[in-house]
């Protein structure tokens, strides 16, 4: 069982590739080689490949990246499952992990929703989704500095306030305040209910 992100970038064309993509990439190289685990095509789309257990946190990371530049943000399907076909990149590997990833990432065009997960558990799908619908109301307002500081927290959990603060430059009450801002407490209550479940599947 694994788990691929397929993505795009939302609002790419007010921006030079530049402001992102090498974000992007350098986050990614961390999850092995392109275009075996990774790939970045047609310009502001991707897929990346990771473990089932990492896939929310990494969707989350993603999405707190890219919106620390200004008005940019991300659509995203999650799809778990098996990968029957190994082609020469991700982008043309195979299995229900990608299939129920690319259907998820096509569904959510719309705009209601800019990220949706698929495990083919309808009970576990329906939960997860509502849950992340809720999530979004808040996420989807994160400011810059806001997304700065919920990308920096994400990549170092142990991290305490102080040595983020130093990292950042700010004050430490600079820093409570921004993560209560950005409901750090409640991106991390959806990342421990998603651990719960993803053992179940």
């Amino acid at each position: 069982m694994i788990a691929i992100i397929t993505g795009d970038i939302i609002n790419s064309e007010g921006h030079h590739s530049s402001e992102w993509v090498d974000i992007l990439k350098g986050y990614f190289a961390r999850f092995g080689p392109s275009p075996m685990n990774w790939e970045i095509y047609r310009g502001d789309e991707f897929q990346l490949k990771v473990t089932k257990d990492n896939a929310l946190l990494t969707a989350i990371s993603i999405k707190a990246l890219i919106k620390s530049v200004k008005d940019l943000d991300v659509r995203m399907g999650i799809g778990i499952g098996l990968e029957t076909y190994i082609g020469s990149g991700v982008s043309e590997s195979n299995g229900p992990a990608y299939q129920r990833s690319g259907r998820k990432l096509e569904s959510i065009k719309d705009g209601k929703v800019n990220l949706s997960i698929a495990t083919g558990n309808e009970f576990y799908d329906r939960t997860l989704n509502l849950m992340l619908q809720l999530s979004l109301d808040f996420m989807d307002d994160w400011s810059v500095v806001s997304a700065e500081i919920m990308a920096l927290v994400l990549d170092n959990q142990t991290a305490s306030q102080k040595e983020i603060a130093k990292k950042l430059g700010i004050k430490q009450s600079a820093v409570s305040q921004r993560l209560k801002r950005a409901r750090l407490h409640l991106v991390l209550d959806l990342l421990e209910y998603y651990q719960k479940v993803i053992k179940e599947i």
